[in-house]
């Protein structure tokens, strides 16, 4: 299913379906932590369930995709691209978990807001890619609504700095995911790439999950059915829509601005905590919303290409 990325798309209004996609699998990537904190599993079996339970469903898309699109499959099913995707991913997955358990939830979720900066640092340092001076005032006024929306309850404190750690490691992962799923689409196809990654993930995880089942005693299968929902919710809503629609949308737009997107991820979270959970949205996270949207709009992309050396 060898997919040839077009560089230099034909108008800029070509970008807008893949805009739709990140904005789309940015809101479904929004539901997982009300659909976590639904499920009665562990945190390491909750993400490897979303990951696991969505294989059929990838494994569909990508039929569906190799039939239209005539081409042959890639020579190589796991090429360096795709296994860095489902490394990084799982690192990502992995570390935003142990943050969770050893540092605040405020704290987890400010750190790995941090994924835009790695992408920007690493993108120049491996890249050579230059950021532009509206993308690094878009990514200030993100980052200044990220920490906005966990303001209240961020606490740094000499008991967390391990979590604080995993945190970081979280957001740089993340990072380093955005880079090798642009790279893999340079050559391959958005179901090929999201179905491969998962399984590498879904066998990692799985390791951890097990781990933390028989060493801590995390619960691993779900107690009823309402919990297996949950978790197929978890797997087709997040993984299904959310990274699959992210695979699709690197295709065509820089890393640099989908990263900076993803902190849509954060407001949509926190209204949907408001809605769910009936947590109190204060005038500061309402300012750092708006701050997140208003620095998206700065770093839009400005050209025509999708990868002119420059985020």
């Amino acid at each position: 299913m060898s997919v040839s990325v077009n560089s230099a798309p034909s108008a800029a209004g070509s970008n807008w379906p893949a805009l739709l996609a990140l904005v789309t699998g940015a809101l479904a990537m929004a539901v997982s932590p009300i659909l976590v904190r639904l499920s009665d599993v562990g945190p390491f079996a909750s993400a490897f369930y979303r990951v696991f339970l969505a294989l059929p469903f990838l494994f569909a898309w990508m039929r569906i995709e190799q039939k239209r699109s005539k081409a042959p499959a890639p020579a190589r099913r796991f090429s360096p691209a795709v296994i860095a995707t489902g490394l990084a991913f799982a690192g990502d997955l992995f570390f935003w978990h142990l943050a969770i358990l050893n540092t605040t939830i405020a704290n987890s979720t400010f750190f790995a807001t941090t994924a835009p900066l790695w992408v920007g640092l690493l993108g120049w340092i491996v890249l050579g890619r230059r950021v532009t001076a509206a993308t690094a005032v878009g990514l200030v006024f993100c980052l200044g609504g990220g920490a906005a929306l966990v303001w209240h309850s961020f606490e740094l404190s000499p008991d967390h700095l391990l979590g604080d750690l995993f945190g970081a490691l979280t957001g740089l992962f993340f990072g380093i995911y955005f880079l090798t799923v642009e790279r893999a689409r340079e050559t391959e196809g958005a179901a090929w790439i999201t179905f491969h990654m998962s399984l590498i993930t879904a066998a990692l995880l799985a390791l951890a999950a097990a781990g933390a089942w028989l060493l801590y005693g995390q619960p691993m299968f779900p107690s009823n059915a309402i919990g297996w929902l949950v978790l197929v919710c978890l797997a087709v809503i997040s993984h299904v829509g959310g990274q699959g629609l992210l695979s699709y949308a690197l295709g065509t737009l820089p890393s640099m601005f989908s990263s900076l997107v993803i902190f849509m991820e954060a407001v949509v979270a926190s209204a949907l905590a408001w809605l769910v959970f009936g947590e109190a949205i204060t005038p500061l996270q309402g300012l750092g919303g708006l701050a997140i949207l208003w620095g998206i709009w700065l770093a839009r992309p400005q050209t025509r290409g999708r990868k002119s050396g420059k985020a």
